[in-house]
């Protein structure tokens, strides 16, 4: 199994560590940048090209305003996602709410803002103007059910909660005509973690044939059309990044085809990537606590489920390396666990691995996006602290980790009432 380069070495991840106890997640900011720089870069033949990085892959103001810098909005999927922009200092179309089974508290923050509201559902046309009043600018969710294939993780998009028919968005655009509203966007997603790149280019054809069916049975100009997130990135050895520059091009002809051919140009072009921009510059940093031997061989670690879901929600992949150790063979089999009372708990099953002693230090790769942000206290573990590895070399923690007073913040030990029999 080849091996996968880090930002740091082992001497300055031990420095790290002398400050900073493990476990802890620690960002790539010059990755960081210089992939999003790519990004842009791509799609640059496109005016008003933006994208809305999706902030519940990893919510920290210092990440999101590294994103800011770099031309990107945010896409908030509640109530706090939308402060977490608001107190960044966004405003405006740099902000889209993209939710469903939206309370009117959430619309009512997106129009304070002025954010982009994304509808999920025909009846949330009537529900936003009762509520909180229709603004000019709405963008509708498309679901384009068997139409398109979802993938594992989302599954067929005619049993997903997420998203208009295609006869509900067509009525859609004309009742939001007929009320007054001005500027029209579309968004569609139906896939998570995707790595086939042709995908991404049938999903963009999927939305301009829509565009143009719009514009001919609602007499309605879609201003703007998101293609969502989805874009995958490669975890296991062997797996080939999205090719972005393959993507756009593919983009761009069908956009001269379709758009500009049906003289519905100009059409801004939006996404709203989360994973494919900061997940493969994240890495969660644990040291091994003690290694167990019974009926297999374990490595446990400081660090568990609460740092990273990922392996034990959906049985991912993610790269282990043994700081160190890269250029010794892995001749050793090895679950690789946490310390929950769930036998799930583990982020790698039947792993082989150099071998492992007690202090050890782990780096678990691509661990910049849905890694942190799905973090929990059961069992009462608490959510470890967050480090930027600065483009000048120093680190910064970004968001320190919970103590235990954080956990029993929100109970009342002394309005205890103890009853007697």
């Amino acid at each position: 199994m080849s091996e996968r380069s880090l930002p740091f070495s082992k001497e300055e991840i031990e420095r790290i560590i002398e400050k900073f106890p493990t476990p802890f997640h620690i960002y790539d900011e010059k990755a960081i940048r210089e992939n999003a720089r790519r990004f842009k870069k791509a799609f640059e033949w496109n005016e008003g090209f933006k994208e809305y990085y999706a902030i519940k892959a990893a919510p920290n103001p210092y990440l999101m305003k590294i994103l800011r810098k770099e031309g990107f909005g945010i896409d908030c999927s509640s109530e706090a996602e939308l402060e977490l922009a608001k107190r960044v200092g966004m405003r405006g179309d740099e902000i889209m709410l993209t939710s469903n089974d939206t309370p009117a508290s959430e619309f009512k923050a997106a129009r304070e803002l002025g954010a982009i509201i994304n509808l999920d559902d025909i009846s949330h046309i009537e529900y936003l103007e009762k509520n909180v009043g229709l603004p000019e600018t709405i963008c509708m969710r498309y679901n384009p059910g068997d139409l398109k294939q979802g993938n594992l993780i989302i599954g067929h998009p005619e049993e997903a909660k997420y998203g208009f028919t295609h006869e509900q968005i067509i009525e859609g655009y004309r009742i939001l005509k007929s009320k007054g509203v001005k500027n029209f966007g579309v968004h569609t997603m139906v896939a998570s973690n995707e790595l086939d790149p042709d995908y991404f280019i049938e999903t963009a054809e999927l939305l301009f044939n829509l565009i143009v069916e719009v514009y001919e049975k609602a007499g309605v100009k879609i201003s703007f059309a998101n293609l969502g997130g989805g874009v995958g990135i490669p975890y296991k050895p062997g797996e080939k990044a999205v090719d972005l520059e393959y993507v756009s091009a593919g983009i761009r002809k069908l956009y001269q085809e379709k758009i500009e051919g049906n003289g519905l140009a100009p059409l801004k072009i939006f996404f709203e990537l989360g994973r494919a921009i900061t997940g493969p510059y994240g890495y969660l940093v644990a040291r091994v606590q003690h290694i167990k031997n019974t009926y297999k061989q374990f490595a446990g670690l400081d660090a568990s489920m609460v740092n990273l879901m990922r392996p034990g929600m959906y049985g991912a992949y993610h790269h282990i390396t043994v700081v160190g150790k890269e250029s010794q063979p892995q001749t050793q089999k090895y679950d690789v666990t946490g310390s929950l009372c769930e036998n799930n708990d583990k982020f790698a099953i039947d792993r082989m691995l150099p071998g492992v002693e007690p202090g050890d230090i782990m780096v678990i790769h691509d661990a910049g996006a849905h890694g942190h942000a799905m973090g929990f206290n059961y069992n009462g573990k608490l959510k470890s602290a967050e480090l930027l590895l600065r483009e000048n070399g120093e680190v910064k923690q970004i968001r320190r980790a919970e103590t235990t007073e954080d956990y029993f913040a929100t109970l009342d030990f002394n309005g205890l009432v103890v009853f007697k029999s």
